[in-house]
Order: C-alpha cells, then sequence, then structure tokens
C-alpha cells in the first residue's frame, strides 16, 4: 500500500509489482503534477491511468464525475478499480482503452499522461496526435517523459508550440490547443 499526502489530500493505493511504480508514486508523475493548475471546472482524462494516482488526485480537485481513466493493461485497470474505492472516488469513469481505440468522450480541459517511452515512440505518438482532437480550445495536454527532443519537435508540431520544464531528470511537456491551431487543422 502507497499513502501520500499532497496539497492536504491523503490518498492510498494498492499496486502490485506487475504495473509501474509499485513501490511509490513516479517521481516523473509527481513532478507532472506539480505544473498543472487544477480547477474546478476540468474535465480531466488520466490516459495510461496504470493504478490510478493521477485521476484520483484530480478528482479530489475537479470532481469525480469530471475525470476519466483510462488503461489497457487488465492488472492496472483492477488496480485503478480498488483505489478509487479505497480513495472514496467512485464516480470517476474507468474506461479499458488502447490509447483512444475504446474511448470516445471529447470535451477535456486537461490530458495527462506519462505514456511509456523506453521502447518506441508509437504509444505517444497516438496519444498526443490523438489527444489533441479530444480537448476544448483552450485544453491542455501535459506529459512526462526522460526524452526531450522527440517529444519538443511532436508536440510543436501538433500544438503550435510547447512549454517545458525540466525537473528531476524528467521533462515535463505542455501544449495548449488554441484557436488559431485548430482552424489551421481543420483545412
Amino acid at each position: 500500500m502507497i499513502n501520500i499526502n499532497m496539497d492536504n489530500k491523503t490518498l492510498s493505493f494498492v499496486t502490485s509489482d506487475g504495473v509501474f511504480s509499485p513501490k511509490s508514486i513516479d517521481k516523473g508523475t509527481i513532478a507532472m503534477i506539480s505544473q498543472v493548475e487544477f480547477q474546478s471546472t476540468d474535465k480531466v482524462l488520466d490516459l495510461g491511468c496504470g493504478y490510478g494516482f493521477v485521476g484520483i488526485y484530480a478528482s479530489k480537485i475537479a470532481g469525480v464525475e469530471k475525470v476519466v481513466m483510462v488503461d489497457v493493461q487488465d492488472e492496472a485497470l483492477e488496480l485503478a478499480q480498488q483505489n478509487i474505492e479505497i480513495n472514496n472516488t467512485t464516480n470517476v469513469t474507468l474506461i479499458k482503452s488502447d490509447g483512444f481505440n475504446n474511448m470516445f468522450e471529447t470535451g477535456f480541459t486537461l490530458i495527462l499522461s506519462n505514456p511509456p517511452y523506453h521502447v518506441d515512440f508509437s504509444v505517444p505518438r497516438n496519444f498526443i496526435e490523438k489527444g489533441f482532437n479530444r480537448l476544448t480550445i483552450g485544453g491542455k495536454m501535459y506529459m512526462v517523459t526522460k526524452r526531450k527532443e522527440w517529444y519538443k519537435k511532436k508536440f510543436i508540431s501538433i500544438f503550435g508550440g510547447v512549454k517545458i520544464w525540466e525537473i528531476d531528470g524528467y521533462y515535463i511537456f505542455m501544449g495548449i490547443k488554441n484557436s488559431m491551431k485548430y482552424a489551421s487543422k481543420k483545412k
């Protein structure tokens, strides 16, 4: 069991060795969360939710009915469901989907992801390209990785720009969907 207190919110998580970062909340994920300015009006997508830390934390600010958590791994989804119950966030939406393949919701103001990035770029490429279309105008996508250049170029090519923070060896990327970029994509 992982117990964490962030911003006066105490949360608990069951994990297992079969999921990402089973012993503690990943430092990169914590770094990403530290840069997000959550609002009570946000509609949040935790893309690749794992055992659920990001989505459950976001639900404590935005409200459980405004959070969608997605993962493809059965074990991660089972743990996320347990953690949703442990943290009393039972109205969060949990969906089994390989990226956006089985997830059809739109209108997100925030998409947050710590994607698998040690093998190739196919997963983060899909997350960034498809995520752009799921954001509202002014919506933001945050992603954390240990690699910089490919992500920087990809965010710029899709969002027209990117803000990057480096924290403890991690890069946090933030792209904003603006109406000018959206209009040019429609042509």
